[in-house]
């Protein structure tokens, strides 16, 4: 029996893996890096052992410190959780090796279906050799990993030596393997996958399908299951191929195996020989726990011959410290306040008060709905993620909620290509007009109760002004009377420091306000109160190129130098940050005059990388 299981991973998913072993009675152990020192799922594990010597983006990469933690520590057992070095048949054997018990598949099916390009040849599917226009447009992707790292869609010969040399990096960065290869890319299809799980007896279980079209970057967004709009003939041939998959290499434990869906017919893209993050679905429908599932299996135990019957309708949002308007952008800082309605799952790295950094993915949770059918279950997580208290830095909770939304999404007619159709009506700001109304008439009412409130003679109007996350500037008015507080155009019903309620045209709305510094929260609209009297020497010169994020700058376009003319768009170079490589573009057309950075150098959020003058 395992009595202790450390947990090669950080995070959500380490966190969540920590909860089943809790419910079993099985002590917990973590590794952390550096950077994660004061993470929560360093906080929350029974042990915590320091990686010493590497950089934090690669600390979770290093098997032999893992192995030698979890012997340390006493741990007996070794789950990878995702990502890092999950899909690793070096790792599992080390820790099989240590006279660990690995709660993953063995390690021969790991290097089978790991390469990318080996689990096709084992399907029977060839990959592109070379390139011509005919071929376009395809798929750059990277052999080994997951995520969306290192994936790159060319359309244009011109474009496939760059996308090869990006997509190289960006595999090598995140996975410490830079082998890519080429695929067909298909257009309007659908990405479906099964979870399967199996036994060391011969029993492989299919459960289900999911679909995980809505996707960023091919990243996953939005998942479900089952996936809607299959026909039967269908969906038991993917759960055949599934299980065929798995039977080919002596599959054991939880995996999933992936196909895009065009039409009626399934096209395989890979297995992944690990847990999926958007497993929660699959659970939420067959009402089962994979991780206690992988942990019996690991121990021995036999699966029933049949798997459980699915029941409802399950969705899963990734909410992403991220701006969607700007490309994706990652976002760091200090995470206030998450909170999310209780009638949901969420599975989180993070409490309030912890800070986003800017090593690792900016997943900052998963919220799952569950109901007894596609349509409530949509509307239940949309309520949800509605009525969540997110205070901190730039999420993507506005694209969630407007996504569940979309007519698109509520048909079940969505493909792998709604972001790139829909992406600028996600993402249009509609902030609420009265919300900086709201943020004044809040730090009146708490300097009222600080200090009083009481005026001899009529005052004169207040002003106030803040900037929305979209860069609009709002200048309220407001005055102190001997009833209370007023506005024009709207009659204040209360006003406190947390809460205020205004009536509109007859209509009683709440406005709950919380206030950090110079940033103001009110309900989902973030605001930043603008001084007074603004510095004039925070101006930065026009056509300056300020780092949209803190990260490295790991490349400069080739022959840029200061005094090159430039375009309006064109790439000038890229910032990694968690992990991920973004292109940072000319502002305007015109001459380079300055350039500040060299490849290797760290920057922080603002910092000014180079400046173009306007032609």
């Amino acid at each position: 029996m395992i009595a202790s299981v450390l947990v090669a991973n950080r995070g959500e998913i380490a966190c969540r893996i920590f909860r089943t072993c809790r419910e079993l009675g099985i002590r917990t152990v973590a590794v952390h890096s550096d950077a994660d020192e004061n993470a929560l799922h360093a906080r929350v594990a029974d042990t915590a052992v320091r990686l010493p010597g590497a950089a934090p983006a690669r600390t979770y990469l290093r098997g032999d410190l893992i192995v030698k933690a979890a012997v340390a520590s006493g741990a007996d057992a070794v789950h990878p959780g995702y990502g890092f070095l999950s899909e690793n048949a070096d790792f599992a054997r080390a820790v099989i090796d240590a006279g660990l018990v690995w709660i993953g598949p063995p390690p021969e099916a790991i290097e089978a279906m790991a390469s990318k390009t080996r689990a096709k040849e084992l399907m029977g599917i060839a990959t592109l050799a070379e390139v011509g226009e005919a071929d376009l447009p395809v798929l750059v992707k990277a052999a080994a990993g997951g995520g969306g790292r290192g994936m790159r869609i060319v359309r244009r010969l011109a474009e496939l030596n760059a996308a090869l040399e990006g997509a190289r990096a960006e595999a090598a960065s995140a996975f410490g393997d830079g082998e890519v290869f080429v695929e067909p890319y298909v257009e309007g299809g659908r990405h479906v996958e099964v979870q399967i799980l199996a036994d060391t007896h011969g029993t492989v279980w299919a459960l289900g399908t999911r679909d995980c079209s809505l996707q960023r970057r091919h990243q996953k967004v939005i998942e479900e299951a089952p996936a809607p709009g299959l026909t039967s003939g269908l969906t038991d041939s993917l759960h055949e191929m599934a299980v065929r998959a798995a039977k080919a290499v002596d599959y054991v434990g939880a995996g999933t195996v992936e196909f895009l869906v065009a039409g009626d017919k399934a096209h395989f893209l890979e297995m992944n020989t690990r847990l999926q993050v958007e497993h929660p679905v699959t659970e939420a429908v067959f009402d089962i726990d994979l991780v206690a599932l992988q942990i019996r299996v690991a121990e021995g135990h036999a699966l029933e011959e049949e798997p459980p019957r699915a029941r409802g309708h399950a969705v899963e949002a990734r909410l992403y410290a991220e701006d969607p308007a700007s490309e994706w952008a990652p976002q760091t800082g200090h995470l206030h306040r998450l909170s999310v309605p209780d009638s949901v799952r969420l599975d989180t790295g993070y409490e309030d008060g912890d800070d986003i950094g800017v090593h690792y993915d900016p997943m900052l949770a998963k919220a799952v709905a569950h109901a007894p059918t596609r349509a409530e279950a949509i509307r239940k997580l949309a309520g949800a993620l509605e009525r969540a208290t997110i205070h901190g830095s730039t999420t993507n909770r506005d694209l969630l909620l407007r996504s569940l939304r979309h007519k698109e999404f509520t048909t079940g007619r969505m493909d792998t290509g709604f972001y790139d159709r829909h992406l600028d009506e996600l993402t249009t700001t509609t902030s609420d007009p009265h919300a900086p109304l709201a943020a004044a008439l809040a730090e009146a009412a708490q300097g009222r109760s600080r200090f009083g409130g009481f005026r001899n003679l009529p005052s004169q109007p207040q002003t106030k002004r803040y900037e929305t996350a979209a860069g609009e500037e709002h200048e309220v008015r407001y005055r102190h009377t001997r009833a209370g507080l007023e506005a024009d155009g709207v009659r204040v019903v209360h006003a406190a420091a947390d809460l205020v309620v205004l009536e509109v045209d007859g209509v009683q709305r709440k406005f709950k306000v919380a206030r950090y510094g110079d940033r103001v929260f009110v309900n989902a609209t973030a605001l930043t109160a603008l001084p007074r009297f603004p510095d004039p020497t925070a101006q930065h010169a026009p056509g300056s190129l300020l780092a949209p994020m803190p990260g490295t700058v790991v490349k400069v376009a080739e022959g840029l130098a200061v005094g090159a003319a430039v375009k309006a768009g064109e790439p000038l170079l890229w910032l990694e940050a968690m992990k991920m490589q973004h292109k940072v573009s000319a502002p305007v057309t015109g001459t380079l005059s300055a350039l500040h950075v060299v490849p290797g150098r760290q920057v922080t959020v603002g910092s000014l990388l180079a400046v173009v003058e306007e032609t």
